[in-house]
């Protein structure tokens, strides 16, 4: 296949992603199960794309996990977490330890007692159990920001940190298990020394270089604005490699590497977080388009079966009992909390590539153990995904939200260290009937009329400045009640 043809394809598949993931969000399909489907029709048993290489698939998803978490990480604020960190680090430990446990005390059951065919070991299958054991929350937060919805309890944060920081013990627990199949004469006592140390070396060189590389930006004074993001990227890049050099986790290193300079304040940080954002989702499209590709239908329907049930014991028992146990010791976290926690286990990117070291490594029956993990992940997010934002009015822990005006024909974006807030409107008949003057108009104290757009020119308005319906204004208020009030003022509907 020569680069022209490489590259059409690849803008068609994306191009039909993006498409197919704008009616996504009508019916509450994740829009990563969306990808996934463009990916398996395009493949070798639909349109008829050929890829069959784990080993470019694992390349790319380490590339894409390195990007989404370091992403994650910067997006979470230390003041959203700080109430809910014990429990989130014991449900991304404990928790993950437990359900990997859990379900590969039950796929070897299963595959012991009926479906004999397959016979997994008891050390594949707490492998295949290690490899699901790790929860995405992309998806369920594209569901739950579309319908408008927010959550109780500190639900949002917990399950965000949960989701950022358990890939890594997952990754361990995976890599650990691979060392132990292969090397089956590996002293236990020294895997165990090892994982712990992974854990520290991770943690300990991502807080570190964090704050370095944090200093470097501030420091650096490049020419050229751009070349900032590119340094961040490079940043990203080598904390997870020298980490995992080290002898550390890499993952757990990008991820509170991510969250140390997330919080930290350096120039040119929201250009730098939109530009994070544009290529976390582009590698996301990217991973799952790949995922879908390398798996074939056909060869989902022979462990269909195997692959439907343990999915259902994911969802309904291994999750849930893994849930409940890690928060034992948290006895004010109410039982419709924890039910929810543990009903948005999802499965998605992450279990699917860490499936693929297996196969890479050649471990007897890795290809099986990836066509299930791929299955698995499917169930999840058609039950699971579909459902996150039902199921929290269900258990009356959502709350509806004001609708955010965001700026469209503004690109204006106050700093952060600014707190007063911005919004755009478009005036009607009816939010003239005090008169058509800015003067006229009584918006509350402290908010103000910043600009006007009329007929595709800006202007700054005056206190006398006539207005008409139609005309698009910036407002700028000292916080949200004051915009709100303005939309009251101006009979605007939220």
């Amino acid at each position: 296949m020569n680069i022209d043809l490489l590259l059409l394809i690849g803008s068609v598949l994306l191009f039909a992603s993006l498409l197919a993931g704008k009616t996504s969000y009508r019916f509450g399909v994740p829009i990563l199960l969306i990808f996934l489907a463009v990916g398996m029709i395009a493949g070798s048993d639909g349109v008829g794309i050929h890829f069959d290489s784990p080993q470019t698939a694992q390349i790319i998803g380490t590339i894409a996990l390195n990007i989404i978490i370091f992403d994650g990480g910067m997006g979470t604020k230390f003041s959203d977490i700080k109430p809910i960190i014990r429990q989130g680090i014991m449900l991304s430990t404990l928790g993950v330890l437990l359900t990997a446990a859990f379900t590969g005390l039950f796929i070897y059951f299963l595959t012991s007692n009926v479906y004999c065919s397959i016979g997994f070991s008891l050390l594949q299958s707490l492998l295949l159990g290690s490899v699901m054991s790790s929860t995405d929350s992309a998806s369920v937060f594209n569901i739950l920001r579309s319908r408008n919805v927010s959550l109780k309890e500190n639900l949002k944060p917990m399950l965000e940190f949960e989701s950022g920081s358990n890939d890594p013990m997952a990754y361990m627990l995976t890599i650990s298990l691979m060392s132990v199949i292969l090397n089956p004469q590996e002293s236990v006592a020294l895997m165990v020394v090892m994982f712990i140390l992974q854990f520290v070396i991770g943690a300990a060189l991502g807080y570190l270089l964090g704050k370095l590389f944090v200093w470097i930006i501030n420091e650096i004074n490049l020419e050229n604005d751009s070349l900032y993001s590119v340094l961040l990227l490079a940043s990203m890049f080598f904390i997870f490699s020298i980490t995992n050099t080290l002898m550390g986790n890499g993952y757990l290193a990008v991820y509170i590497g991510g969250l140390v300079i997330g919080n930290k304040k350096f120039i040119h940080k929201r250009s730098i977080n939109k530009f994070f954002d544009g290529l976390t989702w582009l590698f996301q499209i990217i991973i799952f388009l790949i995922l879908g590709l390398l798996v074939n239908p056909s060869e989902l329907l022979p462990v269909a079966g195997i692959g439907l049930i343990v999915g259902l014991f994911l969802i309904f028992i291994g999750r849930p009992l893994a849930v409940w146990l890690s928060m034992l010791p948290f006895r004010k976290m109410s039982k419709r909390g924890k039910h929810y926690i543990a009903w948005v286990g999802l499965r998605g990117a992450v279990p699917i590539i860490f499936a693929t070291y297996p196969w890479v490594a050649e471990i007897p029956q890795a290809k099986t153990m990836f066509n299930i993990v791929f299955f698995v992940t499917i169930v999840s997010l058609i039950i699971q995904g579909m459902s996150v934002s039902s199921v929290a009015k269900w258990l009356h822990l959502s709350r509806n939200k004001p609708k955010v005006r965001t700026l469209s024909e503004f690109d204006i974006e106050l700093s952060e260290d600014i707190k007063s807030a911005t919004s755009e409107i478009t005036l009607t008949e009816e939010s003239l009937i005090h008169g058509n003057r800015i003067m006229d108009i009584p918006l509350p104290d402290k908010t103000l009329v910043v600009l006007v757009k009329r007929d595709g020119h800006y202007f700054i308005p005056k206190g006398n400045t006539e207005l008409r319906s139609g005309d698009i204004l910036l407002l700028i208020s000292d916080n949200k009640q004051g915009l709100e009030e303005s939309y009251k003022q101006l009979h605007l509907n939220k």
